[in-house]
């Protein structure tokens, strides 16, 4: 068979083979009740956006170009950090991260039991529905609110801003850590039940060696973020480097305050390196 033969019957072969099925064309086909969807979906969130546009006073924009002088005379200062005091805002970021350290090394250890209790797969709904809600308003509070409380029950220092750390992340921890149970592979934990096992020994040796990896990496994610979370405690009295930034730029001192931004970035940029590689070799 000449070659030009039998390259157009190779040809018909695939152009066979390339029709599509009508079940694949079905699928492919515009479905017109997704597009009204996107479309409803969009004009609802151009609502929102136009009716929220003056309480929230978005035409405010405009002041970040009107007010030239004062934004240069602020951006002038910012560019000259003032790193006179360098020991003593390395030795607060240090508090910050230890205020970090302790809240989520306490959140982790609250929360494994929380999680289990809040898996439906673990608990019964008479035990998961009001620990969902428990750890839905600890979550829903913001850490500096939490601190205020702290502050006013335990006195200002850095204390104030473990407990509202350690409260807040309870809440976040909870939550990831019980999806990562309600996620895992039940086969592990049938093998452990058929040997006669207790419901204890079923979640530490059925559930806990699957999602241990994923909790680590969760945990020192939460890490990572407390520490953000952390550097602002101080406004309000919660210890860290928050209070040092927060009297700096209210007496004006811009350039004092753009070394303490530069010291909390380079801070957090390097516990978010180290946090990296760990979570290479844990996952």
């Amino acid at each position: 068979m000449p070659y030009f033969a039998r390259s157009n019957s190779v040809d018909q072969q695939v152009s066979k083979q390339d029709e599509l099925s009508p079940a694949l064309k079905e699928k492919l086909k515009t479905r017109w009740s997704d597009m009204l969807g996107l479309v409803m979906t969009a004009l609802i969130l151009a609502c929102l956006l136009g009716i929220s546009y003056h309480p929230a006073e978005v035409f405010n924009w405009t002041l970040l170009f009107t007010d030239a002088a004062n934004m240069a005379e602020f951006a002038a200062d910012f560019l000259k950090p003032n790193f006179n005091d360098l020991p003593f805002f390395i030795e607060k970021m240090v508090e910050t991260i230890y205020i970090a350290l302790w809240g989520t090394f306490l959140s982790i250890i609250a929360g494994v039991p929380c999680a289990l209790l809040c898996s439906s797969n673990i608990a019964p709904w008479w035990i998961v529905q009001p620990m969902r809600r428990l750890m839905d308003a600890a979550r829903a509070i913001n850490e500096i609110v939490f601190a205020i409380l702290f502050v006013a029950a335990v006195g200002l220092g850095p204390f104030a801003g473990v407990m509202a750390v350690f409260i807040h992340n309870l809440g976040v921890v909870a939550k990831l850590f019980s999806e990562s149970v309600e996620a895992i592979d039940p086969r592990p934990v049938e093998g452990v039940r058929s040997t006669g096992a207790t419901r204890l020994q079923e979640i530490v040796y059925g559930i806990i060696p699957q999602v241990l990896p994923h909790w680590s990496s969760l945990s020192l994610y939460r890490f990572e973020t407390m520490v953000r979370s952390a550097t602002v405690l101080g406004i309000v009295g919660a210890g860290g480097i928050g209070f040092s930034f927060y009297e700096a730029f209210r007496s004006f001192q811009y350039d004092r305050a753009a070394a303490i931004i530069i010291v909390v970035v380079l801070s957090v940029s390097l516990i978010d390196i180290l946090s990296a590689r760990l979570r290479k070799f844990l996952v």
